[in-house]
């Protein structure tokens, strides 16, 4: 890896790049195929053009996969139970519906917003910053920090664990049958766990540069 010069008077404008971590500004160098520049302040390595585009294909392909699966994982039944002769199925929103309906307002709400709300805010923001940038481009740091906060507070993988536990801890007492939303609820949380690992922040920046 070639570390590149740091910006000092006198020299050339030609090829000056802003670190997107520390904001420094730097010379880059001419880089050989399989050369990068990094950072002299913070070490970061300054992407090339072609990784960041492909970098926000993956992101925008997987944003797309995860938007789509994610109305079938919430709306179609998700479990069937069976428990002395009495049979029960619910989707996920509704069975977050059923909860705010018999006066549970704190689970229902808590279920709601990190498991409905959250989630599908997050993919949208993805979406936005690889792919549609219907906001002006003045709002992208603004988005692009939204979207790392919903994304901590994004439960869909953690609700996915705790349908395996129950399913571990109920098993001999009630009899369960994934429903048909189970399988679009684990692809929707592997598109959106892959789209949020595929993201790179610089890709938002540099057509700007």
């Amino acid at each position: 890896m070639i570390i590149s010069k740091q910006l000092h008077e006198g020299n050339t404008l030609n090829n000056l790049k802003a670190c997107h971590c520390c904001g420094l500004i730097h010379r880059i160098p001419p880089l050989a195929e399989n050369q990068n520049a990094a950072c002299t302040r913070c070490g970061l390595a300054f992407p090339k053009p072609g990784n960041l585009l492909h970098s926000a294909s993956r992101t925008a392909a997987a944003a797309i996969g995860a938007f789509v699966l994610f109305w079938p994982a919430i709306l179609l039944p998700i479990l069937r139970i069976e428990q002395l002769g009495m049979e029960h199925q619910s989707s996920l929103l509704g069975g977050t519906i059923e909860l705010l309906r018999h006066g549970n307002w704190f689970v229902g709400g808590i279920v709601f917003l990190f498991s409905i709300v959250f989630p599908i805010a997050k993919i949208v923001l993805l979406l936005e910053l690889s792919f549609l940038e219907l906001l002006h481009r003045r709002h992208k740091a603004f988005t692009l920090r939204l979207m790392e906060n919903l994304g901590r507070w994004s439960m869909m993988d953690v609700m996915l664990l705790a349908f395996m536990v129950m399913l571990v801890k109920l098993g001999d007492m009630v009899e369960f049958h994934f429903g048909p939303a189970i399988v679009a609820f684990v692809l929707c949380v592997s598109m959106s766990m892959f789209a949020s690992i595929s993201f790179d922040p610089h890709a938002i920046w540099e057509e700007d540069e």
